[in-house]
């Protein structure tokens, strides 16, 4: 018999046996908060003195029980709907039960994993688990190399915790199942809508009109303190929602498509007989400043993570003694600055000088896998042979189809090197791709320019290079300082075989770093953790070092000029060879997750989303809250408009040759506009 039948029951006892089929949801939930709560309390503490500088603990914990009951709310919202109606089914009710069960067992195992591994991706992102923990699964084989390889502890750490908290918790859920009575189907429908409007307003957790989000809890400067409140299964499930918009990502404010366009281009200091297109806004005609007649090969060397921190001549560490000797004998950039902080956001800036937007790279955008401008396809256009040469798989982040379909006539990945000496994780040692490049340079015709991206792996988690090529900076040798000195060594030895080569004299060569290592810091950008180094040397090339504030997205009109080719691409960045650079303000712009910095000189704008722009000034490399120019805040958001801007209306190509370009560009060479050359 049905113990709500049993006339001795009290009514209290009858409504609380209606009630049973809430234990097992109640225990999960409970169990849920007080896993999340303890390992929020332990990154803060972790980061204490962080936290500290904000005053936010209490905000912290009081923020993460609100954000943990929103998980809850739309974790549990379905299962705790149904319930009442399935556990009333005699015939259903067993089997509901045991899904029920492996359903919360579930979702504390998400939430008890997520957890686990926050610690490492927090060291290498200094922020929790977002949209990169998500896209770096798309690519498991490198991935699981790279955690087996580098991670052994972590992974231990995962195998034995997750099971473990999930069997206890098991135990306690299979207790409460075995307490639940079968309550009445008359009841089922109160019951039903109670829990969905209970677990809507904890979704929701505001009357205001929109829901509460990550950004609701982003009260301080620092971006990583900003993501304590949160829990990592929702940070994560949160981002993934959010990639839904991939192609569009969000804007910081409306900004009308005119109004950014003529913002862009006008931060091109151009006159506007320089445009030469109605169609294509930014177009406009370049001028090489190198006047000798010849086109000179290009070589774009992008150092994976090599930050200003690493580079002793850039006031980092003595890491880099090559580099260092090699930036006294060229054009060295001190205070060159990455548009963001993944490989693909680099590349995007370096090869297509496109800054950067709120969605993801265009590297891996639909758009953008066809007539997109690269400095490949303009350089193919005239008369180079062009080339991307990487250490990896050329499938990571996509760049093998971007590539293939934006100028490039051949993609060298891994599987192109023929018994490589050497094979890691990520792809084979960086002095197998130079030595591949040398060798591939040497072979290509004498009579026909070549140009030629080279990538390289060496310097990434788990840093894994060949042994007795350098001496270790410090024990173990699997740390990133010293994959840097091997990097360096790498560049050293590629450079002493290109000085002997037969198409040294005739080529620029770039190295830059596509971005740091790891960015971290409490600074809402950390705008240091940016800064990058970037040498431009080769045959020709007269050695100086230039102080100006400058972007990734400045390098492709930059080597262009160098390189002697001048012709109609969209790109927006400054040749910083103009004869009139020094009138031009020295500019970088800096995506970092869901904010953007806006640098201008030593004033900055950070741009934040669902949040009011802050300004600032860039002293001591920290930044220091100051009055707003809004001039430069209004700059500022057209620029962060703009990219998104262009892509959707596939803004960004080379024009057709018609006839009014062509006629245009006549009159431009036989007299170059002022401020071009």
């Amino acid at each position: 018999m049905n113990k709500q039948s049993n006339p001795k029951l009290s009514r209290a006892e009858r409504l609380a046996g209606q009630l049973s089929w809430l234990r097992p949801l109640l225990l999960a939930a409970g169990l849920a908060i007080l896993l999340s709560g303890f390992a929020r309390l332990g990154y803060t503490l972790w980061f204490r003195d962080r936290v500290a500088e904000t005053g936010g603990f209490a905000y912290i914990m009081l923020q993460g029980l609100r954000f943990d009951l929103v998980t809850i709310g739309y974790l549990f919202a379905i299962p705790a709907a149904l319930t009442p109606f399935l556990n009333a089914l005699p015939r259903i009710a067993r089997y509901w039960a045991q899904a029920l069960a492996v359903y919360l067992l579930a979702v504390l195992a998400g939430l008890v994993f997520m957890e686990a591994v926050t610690p490492t991706f927090v060291l290498e992102y200094d922020i929790r688990p977002n949209y990169l923990f998500v896209e770096y699964l798309r690519y498991p084989k490198e991935v699981f190399s790279m955690l087996f390889v580098g991670y052994k502890l972590e992974i231990l750490v995962c195998a034995v915790t997750v099971p473990v908290l999930v069997w206890a918790a098991s135990q306690g859920i299979t207790r409460q199942f075995a307490r639940v009575d079968r309550n009445s189907l008359l009841f089922a429908p109160v019951f039903s809508i109670a829990a969905l409007l209970l677990c809507f307003a904890a979704a929701r957790s505001t009357l205001d009109h929109r829901p509460v989000n990550a950004s609701t809890v982003a009260f301080s400067a620092d971006t990583l303190v900003n993501s304590l409140p949160l829990n990592s299964l929702y940070s994560v499930a949160n981002a993934v929602y959010e990639m839904r918009h991939e192609d569009s990502g969000f804007p910081y404010g409306e900004v009308a498509a005119e109004t950014a366009t003529d913002a862009v281009r006008m931060a091109m200091h151009l006159p506007s007989r320089s445009f030469v297109s109605n169609s294509i806004t930014t177009a406009h005609y370049q001028v090489a400043t190198n006047g000798t007649g010849r086109q000179r090969n290009l070589v774009i060397i992008v150092e994976e993570s090599l930050g200003a921190e690493f580079v002793g001549a850039l006031g980092g560490l003595p890491l880099t003694p090559n580099l260092d000797a090699l930036a006294k004998e060229g054009i060295w950039l001190e205070n060159l600055y990455a548009t963001g902080t993944r490989s693909a956001r680099g590349l995007e800036a370096i090869v297509a000088g496109f800054p950067p937007t709120t969605s993801q790279s265009v590297l891996k955008l639909g758009r953008s896998q066809r007539d997109f401008f690269t400095i490949g396809a303009f350089l193919k256009e005239h008369g180079f042979f062009t080339s991307f040469i990487y250490g990896g798989e050329a499938q990571f982040d996509n760049m093998r189809r971007f590539f293939a379909g934006n100028g490039f006539d051949t993609v060298i990945d891994k599987h192109d090197y023929k018994n490589p000496s050497f094979l890691g994780s990520w792809g084979v040692a960086d002095e197998v791709v130079f030595d591949f490049a040398h060798d591939y340079f040497e072979s290509l015709p004498s009579d026909k320019p070549f140009a030629s991206v080279l990538f390289t792996t060496s310097n990434h988690s788990p840093w894994e290079f060949p042994e007795d090529r350098i001496d270790l900076y410090e024990e173990p040798k699997a740390t990133v300082n010293n994959a840097v000195k091997y990097a360096d060594y790498a560049i050293g030895r590629f450079f002493r075989k290109a000085r002997q080569s037969s198409y040294w004299d005739n080529t620029v060569f770039l190295v830059v770093a596509d971005h740091n290592s790891r960015v971290y810091g409490s600074d809402l950008v950390p705008i240091e953790q940016f800064h990058v180094p970037g040498l431009i040397l080769g045959g020709g090339i007269e050695p100086q070092t230039w102080t100006r504030v400058a972007s990734q997205i400045d390098l492709l009109p930059t080597i262009l000029s160098l390189a002697g080719v001048s012709g109609v691409h969209p790109a927006p960045g400054i040749d910083l060879t103009r004869a009139d650079i020094d009138s031009i303000p020295g500019r970088a712009v800096m995506q970092y997750g869901d904010t953007q910095a806006y640098r201008q000189d030593d004033k900055v704008v950070i741009l934040r989303k669902g949040k009011t722009a802050a300004a600032f000034d860039y002293l001591e490399h920290r930044l220091v809250e100051a009055d707003t120019d809004q001039a430069i805040l209004e700059h500022a958001r057209a620029l962060a408009a703009w990219p998104a801007i262009a892509y959707r209306d596939q803004l960004y190509r080379l024009p057709p040759k018609g006839a009014e370009a062509a006629g245009i560009i006549a009159v431009l060479q036989a007299e170059p506009v002022a401020g071009t050359l």
